[in-house]
């Protein structure tokens, strides 16, 4: 694990993260406290990395000719409140106080509308290829940045396939559950 990086939470806005503003969230309801992270993996066109589509599409702004692929999710109005590139950086794109709109119809723990009390974070990524050390490097001082800001997540960390299983299959076989909650453990005791 490299060096850590000081990320901190201050009125939902990550520091440390790049902001990009996304117009696609709303409100959270009324007292509603964030108690779950949901990890995701994204890639624009599939399996493709790079070009900024990604953060074009979480900002309404893909260009829906510049790929055939888009044609099939043109006018979808998506976010989530970070996107980790490949490279390790971090950008946040909804305030962890609103609600980002990542997680469609889902349930955790018999919960329904996980959009409504999650976090979530999309990896640049895709269900056959690997993520890169320098994304778990962030994700786990992100996460641990998040569990000690927002004290009911803790161990509440699930993929969009657990909370909605049967119609997302991300993050996907290649994100190492393992490697990630031993790198989080490791890096939260030292």
């Amino acid at each position: 694990m490299q060096q850590r990086k000081a990320f901190q939470v201050k009125d939902g806005v990550l520091i440390g993260a790049k902001q990009i503003p996304s117009p696609n969230f709303n409100q959270r309801p009324e007292h509603t406290e964030i108690q779950l992270i949901v990890i995701h993996n994204i890639s624009l066109p599939p399996s493709q990395f790079g070009g900024g589509y990604i953060e074009q599409f979480f900002q309404n702004q893909l260009d829906w000719s510049a790929h055939p692929y888009f044609q099939t999710i043109e006018g979808m109005q998506v976010s989530a409140h970070l996107l980790i590139l490949r490279s390790g950086k971090v950008l946040q794109f909804v305030n962890f106080n609103d609600r980002a709109w990542h997680a469609g119809r889902s349930s955790y723990l018999g919960k329904k509308e996980c959009n409504d009390y999650s976090i979530g974070i999309e990896l640049e990524g895709s269900d056959d290829l690997a993520f890169e050390a320098t994304q778990y490097e962030a994700l786990v001082q992100v996460t641990a940045c998040l569990q000690h800001h927002y004290d009911k997540i803790q161990q509440h960390i699930a993929g969009h396939s657990d909370i909605a299983p049967g119609r997302k299959t991300d993050p996907g076989p290649f994100f190492n559950w393992t490697e990630f909650r031993t790198a989080l453990q490791h890096y939260k005791n030292t």
